[in-house]
């Protein structure tokens, strides 16, 4: 092709390059091969074709909706890591999508190559996220559970999660081995004061990243139909003011934690600080939307994973 000087056909050629590469597909070395020059300029003309707008993108797919939710959301609640998957009103399982899209945000994490302290919390969508990790060697990193992993019978709690990332992630790991409510305030404290979950406790509190689940109050919420909480006990909650719990920590349509009550027998670390730490929930459906607003509004997370329906009625909100 013979060498133009003058602007006009320059653009020509922009617009040519820029057409093969985004309409037609080819590679920046098949533009080179069709058009007659090397590769480098052929990488100068799509580029000139983006910087002169002759080539205006747009994104028709139902991940653009998604994408224009998260920044909403991001916005109006100042996110600092933000996910909307596209809704599926046919799927039979609540954790469908945000179980992919959560092991894919903690497998980013654990990537690092710097030393991380990793915290996770529990509940299903959280449990279900981590059974669809990969297989990773990452020893730099630390990762702690920040509920107990005994259930009110004394078995394990099914849906702590801490035990599924170690058949995963070659890592060092810190279970919580204590209760996930304790008796009174008194036992809490006991058990608190002993020396290996002094150490889980502070190793908690300093987590870069943490992922937890978002807990819906009333007799069909997780503290209820895991055997925590009597019917009775949840509603007394309820009728106070509770509007959703992050690993046993209760909190009202704020997002701040109840005082007294419940909160004294919780032994889990306590919620990282959003402002030193990314606190990532992974929670949708109408059932927690209670939930999951005031926990954006007081803070208690700072990231997002859910989906499109959910979204939606946050930004209505």
């Amino acid at each position: 092709m013979a060498k133009r000087s003058d602007s006009h056909g320059r653009l020509d050629d922009a617009a040519r390059a820029g057409w093969l590469y985004y309409v037609a597909g080819r590679t920046q070395d098949e533009i080179a091969a069709a058009m007659g020059i090397s590769r480098q300029s052929a990488q100068r003309l799509v580029s000139l074709a983006v910087a002169e707008r002759l080539i205006k993108v747009r994104l028709d797919h139902p991940i653009a909706a998604c994408l224009e939710l998260g920044e909403g959301l991001r916005a109006k609640y100042g996110l600092r890591q933000v996910e909307v998957v596209p809704s599926d009103p046919a799927a039979g399982s609540t954790t469908v999508g945000l179980a992919e899209a959560g092991a894919a945000e903690i497998e980013r994490w654990l990537k690092r190559s710097d030393p991380i302290v990793l915290a996770v919390g529990t509940g299903r969508t959280l449990k279900a996220a981590v059974d669809q990790l990969s297989p990773m060697e990452c020893p730099q990193h630390r990762i702690v559970s920040l509920t107990g992993n005994i259930g009110p019978d004394g078995s394990a709690a099914y849906y702590n999660v801490i035990f599924s990332m170690a058949d995963a992630i070659k890592s060092r790991h810190f279970p919580m081995p204590l209760p996930v409510l304790c008796s009174s305030a008194e036992e809490r404290d006991t058990l608190h004061d002993q020396a290996l979950v002094r150490s889980t406790l502070a190793l908690g509190a300093q987590a870069d990243v943490t992922f937890v689940g978002i807990g819906e109050l009333g007799p069909e919420g997780p503290l209820c139909i895991d055997g925590f909480l009597a019917k009775d006990e949840m509603m007394t909650l309820v009728e106070g003011g509770a509007a959703g719990e992050i690993c046993g920590w209760m909190f009202d349509h704020d997002g701040k934690l109840l005082s007294g009550s419940i909160n004294d027998r919780v032994a889990s670390v306590p919620i990282p600080s959003s402002d030193a730490s990314c606190v990532i929930g992974l929670a949708q459906g109408r059932r927690k939307l209670k939930a999951i607003a005031a926990a954006l509004k007081g803070r208690l997370i700072n990231g997002l994973i859910t989906d499109e329906a959910t979204a939606e009625q946050l930004l209505r909100g």
